[in-house]
C-alpha cells in the first residue's frame, strides 16, 4: 500500500537490506547495501539505479565518503571504497571476521568501521591506508560518530565512548540501561549523541545530569489481548527538526519529539520488517527499507522493498509551544539558561534494542 506522497523504488535488492544511506550533500541519491552482495545508488527524484557494484558476500553496511565516493563492507570482511564517477573500486583494506559498521566522519576526515572481530579501525581516505586498529571487548554490533566522539555498541550490552582525535584510551564505558542487545546507535544531528526500547542518556556523568535520563517503549502491538514486544532495528535523525524515526520489526515507522517525549505521528503499516531507515538532507524524504530480517527464521516472506516517502513539517516538526518556551529562556538568559537546549546538548544516544 502507498499513497501520492510515497512510493517504491524500481530495482531494489534481490535479497534482504542491510543500508540505505542518503547522500550528505545531495538530496536525491541514495546507497543501498544488500544481503545479496551488492550496493547500489538510486537517484530517488528520478526513481532509477545509477548503478551497483558487488562484493563476494553479503554487504552489512555502506556510507558515502563524499558525494562521488562510498565505502562499503560485510561477510567477505574486506572493506571497499567505489568512485560512482568511473565506477571502479578498490580494496582499502580488511578486518579479521565480517565488517557490520561503516561510517564517515567529517570533522576529523576519517572512515570508521567496526567488526565483530572485536575492533574497530580507522582508515585514511586521503591515501586510502589503515590508520589504527583499536580492541573493543566484544564483537561490534554498532558504532555512531557525534562530532569528534565515536559511540560503540558491542555483544554484551556494552557501550564505549571514544575520542577520535586521541584513540589511546577509553572516554568512556558503561552498560546499556536497555533490558536486550542494543541494535542501532545514532548521533543527533547537533553532533551530540542519543539511544532506543529506546532509551535517552546523557554524555555528561554528572548525578545531576544522569537523572533525567529516560526511556520508552516504541514498538509494541496488542494481539489477542497480549502485548507483543519488537525489536526496533533503525533510528534515523531529522537534520532540521532533531526528531528521529524509528523502524521496528512490526513493521512501522514512528517519528518521535524527543524534546516532549512524545510519538509525533506513526506512517501505515509496512508489508514487513523496517531494517534501515534514512531521512535525506533537508529533511523532507525519507528512505524506508522494508525487508524481513529473519526474526521467526526461513519462512515465505514478502519482496524485499525500498519506500521513498516525502515527509512534511505536520510529521516531523516538534511542538511549536516548546519551541516558543526555548525562545523566552533564550532571551532570558542564553541557551545554558534553557533547560531544552541544555538536554540536548548534553544528550548522549537513543540505542536500539529489543523491547
Amino acid at each position: 500500500m502507498t499513497g501520492s506522497n510515497e512510493y517504491k523504488l524500481n530495482q531494489g535488492p534481490d535479497d534482504s537490506i542491510s543500508a540505505v544511506k542518503f547522500s550528505p550533500s545531495a538530496t536525491q541519491f541514495l546507497l543501498v547495501s544488500s544481503w545479496d552482495g551488492t550496493v547500489r545508488l538510486f537517484d530517488v527524484g528520478s526513481n532509477t539505479m545509477r548503478m551497483k557494484y558487488q562484493h563476494s558476500a553479503p554487504v552489512l553496511d555502506c556510507a558515502f565518503y563524499d558525494p562521488t565516493h562510498s565505502w562499503s563492507g560485510g561477510l567477505d570482511a574486506q572493506l571497499k571504497t567505489h568512485d560512482l564517477n568511473t565506477d571502479q573500486d578498490t580494496i582499502v583494506g580488511t578486518h579479521d571476521a565480517p565488517i557490520r559498521c561503516v561510517e564517515y566522519c567529517p570533522e576529523v576526515n576519517v572512515m570508521v568501521t567496526g567488526s565483530w572481530d572485536r575492533s574497530v579501525r580507522l582508515w585514511d581516505p586521503r591515501t586510502p591506508c589503515n590508520a589504527g586498529t583499536f580492541t573493543q571487548p566484544e564483537k561490534v554490533y554498532t558504532l555512531s560518530v557525534a562530532g569528534d566522539r565515536l559511540i560503540v555498541g558491542t555483544a554484551g550490552r556494552r557501550v564505549l565512548v571514544w575520542d577520535l582525535r586521541n584513540m589511546g584510551y577509553v572516554l568512556q564505558r558503561r552498560e546499556s540501561s536497555l533490558k536486550y542487545q542494543t541494535r542501532c546507535i545514532r548521533a543527533f544531528p547537533n553532533k551530540q549523541f542519543n539511544r532506543g526500547t529506546c532509551s535517552c542518556e546523557y554524555l555528561d556523568p554528572s548525578q545531576e545530569i544522569q537523572k533525567k535520563k529516560y526511556a520508552f517503549k516504541c514498538h509494541r502491538l496488542k494481539e489477542e489481548g497480549i502485548e507483543q514486544v519488537y525489536p526496533v532495528n533503525a533510528i534515523s535523525f531529522h537534520s532540521i527538526h532533531n526528531t528521529f524515526a524509528t523502524g521496528g520489526s512490526d513493521g512501522f515507522v514512528n517519528i518521535w519529539d524527543p524534546f516532549n517525549k512524545k510519538r509525533l505521528c506513526q506512517f501505515h503499516r509496512y508489508p514487513t520488517s523496517i531494517a534501515s531507515l534514512a531521512f535525506n538532507n533537508d529533511g523532507t524524504m525519507l528512505a524506508i527499507a522494508a525487508s524481513y530480517m529473519h526474526e521467526r527464521g526461513d519462512i515465505n516472506h514478502p519482496e524485499n522493498t525500498i519506500f521513498i516517502r516525502q515527509v512534511t513539517d505536520a510529521e516531523t516538526k516538534p511542538n511549536p509551544l516548546l519551541t516558543q518556551s526555548c525562545m523566552q529562556l533564550h532571551l532570558q538568559g542564553g541557551t545554558s539558561s534553557c533547560t531544552i537546549c541544555r538536554s540536548v546538548s548534553l544528550s548522549v544516544h537513543f540505542s536500539i534494542s529489543d523491547s
